[in-house]
Formats: C-alpha cells, structure tokens, sequence
C-alpha cells in the first residue's frame, strides 16, 4: 500500500483533477443555457400576455426551439466528456487494484506471475511518463499505443502541450505566459530592428514588474542602444537563438508540474531507490563487482557511484560460483590463496576437474589443502 501511496498518486490525480474540471466547465455552460432559455420562456409569456400576432409568438418560438436545442447538444457533449474522464479513472483504479489483489493472496499459483506483470506494465508506464516528462511525444506514443496504456498514461494531455512546444520553436508563438514569454518578444522585436515598437512595447508590458524582475527588464532596456549582431554581453546572450530552446524546456517543465505532484518522474526515482538498495563498496572494485548486480554493471554502475550505500543491519553472504547462500548448508571454505567459496561449488568442481581451480587466480589446490571459515 505504501508503494502505491508513493509512486501511484499521480496516476489517480491527474484523470481525477480532469473529470473534475469537465464537471465544473460542464455545469457553467448549462448554467448559462439554462438562464437564456429561462429568457426566452419570460418574454413568450410576457409577450403573449399583451396581445403578440401570430408572427411574433411564431419568432419567439422558434428563437426557443434553437437555445434548447443548442442546450442540448452542450449537454450530450459535456456528458460524453464527463465519461470519457470517468472512464480513464475507473481504468487506472481496476489497474492499480489489480496489484492489490495479487499481493493479498501471495499463496496463490497466479500471484507470482500477476504480480510480475503488473510491475513490467508500470515499468512501460513510467518510460511512456519520463518519454513524455522529455519531450520525447513520438517514443511516448509508440510505446503506448504498442502496450496499449494510453488510458494509463498522460499521453493525450501532453499532446497539447506538444502543440505549444512546436509553435514555440517556430517562433509564432503568440502568448501571454509569464514574465520570460514578454522579455522574448521584446528581445525578438529588437532583433529584427523594430525598436520603437520594442519601446511601445516595454512601455505596455514592464511599467509594472515583480521582484527580481527589475535587472532583466534594465538589460533589455540596455539593448535598444546595441546593433543586434554584439558581441557585448550580457546582450549577445539574450539576443542569442539557444533562448528558445530554453523556453521550450521550461514551458514543459511547467506543464509537467502541473500536472504531477511530484517534482521528479517515477521512473528515475524507482531507479534510483532500486540502486541505493543494493549498492556498496564493493561495487567500484574490478575485482569484487558481481556481473548480475545492476549497481555493478554499466551504464547502471555510473548512476548508482554518486547513491548512498545500502543501509545493511544483518549481512547475508553469498558463494560467486553458485550464487548460493554460504550458511550451515553450504559452508564458507577459504584456498590457500586466500579466495573464499562455498562447499558446494568447490564439490562440483572436484568432480568435474579433479582438483580445485582459483577462477580469480587460476590457481590449482587439492581439496585437502582447503578449510573451513567460521563466520561471528
């Protein structure tokens, strides 16, 4: 249950956040409606009291034939946006149910499995996040529609963000977004040297400003006085194209934010929490890195250098050759060069080679010369 409270909540919150808006948008505009057909119901009636013609009544009539018709359409699209919303939140309750039934019965002869693929699904679901989180709406798409998670994941709502990003990097975007869209316009106006509707411009836009606002607006001020090739920073820099592929990163950074609560994506914390957990010291040595340990093993070993340790209160000591336990089953046993294995493996050796072969060293011992270690 905590690992779903933990890596689970925005899964829940953004469709629940969506119905929620359609619901709201929904009940304004029937609201709306509604008083416009209540309207047109007084004036009828107070029309009809006066001694209206036929034309007149026939005119009102037909002006309330067309709002409840219009109101009625509003409403077939609103409820069918409602559902559509609700659906994707039913959707991703039976999802997330469905770990939660698997992990209750664990004895049962289908909980291992179910529990296996339910956890390969959230793997493609936080690729398919981290995919859209980055920019990357093709691969998010691919993957989703390939596993069909598109009611799991947020790809829909990021397309529109798509749509934001692409006239960004075209230059046509027409905005009122923030504090760095109105310097980006001011900057673009000098750069095709239209200065003094820059001017009018600043005069519109910067008359009033927020705290730590004041430098940036000084230094595009200061810019009027420079040709727009400079090589004078800081105006060389904000005259710069690279500002645009800024203003893409941020708006999806924003977008991101918005809609989920957590700053990071779940796939890089998983990654990260996974790597913590089984990361040591040992994992930097050439000599002692495990080749089926993901902390030892590249590209996964670069990430997991700058993680915490492990946090191990009770060690757990595991033969290399076997990969078994080395316990009272399988007794630790040292070679004369120092090297430590478990009983069974240098048993299987013995009966395979004759003789005990070192694989770190290559050396060559008897069973004879090997001994017992004892572990406090």
């Amino acid at each position: 249950m905590n690992e779903i409270k933990s890596l689970e909540h925005a899964t829940l919150k953004v469709p629940y956040e969506i119905f929620n808006k359609r619901y709201r948008n929904a009940q304004r505009v029937l609201d709306v409606e509604a008083r416009q057909v209540a309207t047109s119901v007084s004036d009828l009636d107070t029309t009809t009291k006066k001694g209206a013609t036929v034309g007149e009544i026939d005119s009102l009539l037909g002006g309330m034939v067309e709002k409840l018709t219009t109101m009625k359409r509003k409403a077939s699209e609103a409820i069918t946006e409602e559902v559509q919303a609700a659906f994707v939140c039913k959707k991703r309750l039976e999802h997330l149910k469905e770990q939660a039934d698997a992990l209750s019965d664990t004895s049962a002869p289908q909980a291992k499995t179910q529990i296996n693929q339910w956890r390969k699904v959230r793997l493609d679901r936080m690729l398919v996040d981290y995919f859209l989180r980055n920019g990357y709406y093709e691969s998010a798409n691919k993957l989703a529609d390939a596993r069909d998670l598109r009611d799991l994941t947020n790809v829909d709502i990021y397309a529109a963000a798509s749509e934001v990003e692409s006239e960004l990097s075209l230059r046509n975007f027409n905005s009122t977004m923030e504090f760095k869209i109105r310097i980006q316009e001011f900057i673009e106006l000098v750069r095709e040297d239209r200065r003094l509707e820059a001017v009018r411009y600043a005069k519109k836009h910067f008359s009033t400003y927020e705290d730590g606002q004041l430098e940036d607006i000084q230094h595009c001020m200061g810019m009027l006085a420079f040709p727009k090739d400079t090589e004078v920073e800081p105006y060389q820099s904000l005259l710069g194209s690279w500002r645009w592929d800024a203003l893409v990163a941020q708006f999806r950074w924003e977008h991101a934010r918005l809609l989920h609560p957590a700053r990071l994506p779940a796939l890089p914390v998983t990654l990260q929490l996974g790597l913590a957990a089984l990361n040591t010291p040992q994992c930097y040595k050439d000599s002692t890195k495990v080749p089926t340990c993901p902390s030892c093993s590249p590209p996964l070993n670069a990430l997991a250098r700058t993680l915490p340790h492990a946090h191990v209160s009770h060690s757990r000591l595991v033969c290399r050759l076997s990969r078994l336990p080395l316990n009272e089953h399988n007794q630790p046993m040292v070679l004369p060069n120092g090297q430590v294995y478990g009983e069974k493996a240098l048993k299987e050796m013995m009966k395979e080679h004759g003789s005990i072969i070192c694989p770190k060293t290559k050396e060559v011992f008897c069973m004879k010369r090997v001994e017992k270690v004892y572990v406090m």
